[in-house]
């Protein structure tokens, strides 16, 4: 169940990009949780169809978190801390869903350059990366059904685990920073986005966007340092097969960043730049879980 709604959330996030790519957050107009003030869209225009086809999605995927949080307290004890990502996961959902109503009621969607919008769309992102952090632990825990209750688990060496975390974290944001600027700024050539970069007379968004392909390549290594570390440390799990799943991730989503910037970021590669984002992210959440919480039973 929690790996199917693992994929309906992803669905939901592609969505999601494809709506911030195409620039049709105003395809509802200023209106939400209705569409153009109604429920039933007689023909509709493209934008209109992608964003009316996200808030569906996402209320769908509101609905399945709830089931699970419930699902996960039927079937476990109290104290199991599958509970507790559950709950968490109901929250950023509401959190996610609040984000979005502001984004449109504020009118920082399609071609909007308030400079409320970057911060908005980097809280946007941070948070819809750790709903898709929850879902991904609650399945994790689920793996046992004694092994993961609060004052049995033994938690070794967390700081690695955090700081590999923190830092996908930021990677993400600055990708979603780079991305708005590709769609409110379109060059026309690579020679053109590159003058962009550093012209005085652009953005700030522009003179900023070297910093993801940067801040990724410094996150790269730091990320194969740790992940290295992990796959030699004797745990309660082999982790070499994750570690190794991790790396090949990592290595593609590189090789779809440098894509990106010569093809000039045209929408299907930046949908598929996200989701490679996502799945690297749910399987380094599983791999921090994996080194850093100890199941006190192996049943």
């Amino acid at each position: 169940m929690v790996l199917g709604l693992i994929l309906c959330l992803l669905q939901s996030l592609l969505c999601k990009s494809t709506v911030f790519a195409t620039g049709s957050g105003a395809g509802c107009g200023d209106h939400w949780p209705l569409c153009n003030g109604t429920v039933m869209q007689h023909s509709p225009r493209i934008d209109t169809m992608i964003e009316f086809t996200h808030r569906i999605t996402s209320g769908l995927s509101f609905f399945a978190v709830v089931a699970l949080a419930w699902w996960t307290f039927a079937r476990t004890a109290k104290g199991h801390l599958a509970r507790t990502t559950a709950v968490a996961a109901v929250v950023f959902t509401l959190i996610e869903a609040a984000l979005g109503a502001f984004l449109v009621k504020l009118g920082l969607t399609a071609e909007s350059q308030s400079p409320l919008r970057a911060p908005y769309l980097a809280l946007h992102l941070t948070n819809t990366l750790l709903l898709l952090a929850a879902l991904t632990l609650t399945a994790h825990l689920l793996s046992r059904h004694n092994g993961f209750m609060r004052g049995k688990v033994r938690v070794v060496a967390p700081a690695g685990a955090i700081a590999a975390v923190v830092v996908l974290l930021l990677v993400g944001v600055t990708g979603s920073l780079a991305a708005l600027g590709d769609t409110l700024f379109p060059a026309s050539s690579l020679g053109a986005a590159l003058r962009q970069d550093f012209a005085s007379t652009s953005g700030w968004l522009i003179r900023w966007r070297w910093t993801h392909p940067m801040v990724a390549l410094a996150a790269c290594v730091f990320l194969i340092w740790l992940v290295v570390r992990a796959a030699k440390r004797q745990t309660h799990w082999d982790n070499r097969g994750l570690c190794a799943l991790v790396l090949i991730l990592l290595a593609v989503q590189y090789g779809l960043g440098i894509l990106d910037v010569v093809l000039l970021a045209p929408v299907w590669l930046q949908i598929v730049h996200l989701l490679g984002a996502d799945v690297l992210w749910s399987a380094l959440v599983v791999l921090a879980a994996r080194v850093t919480l100890e199941p006190g039973e192996r049943c």
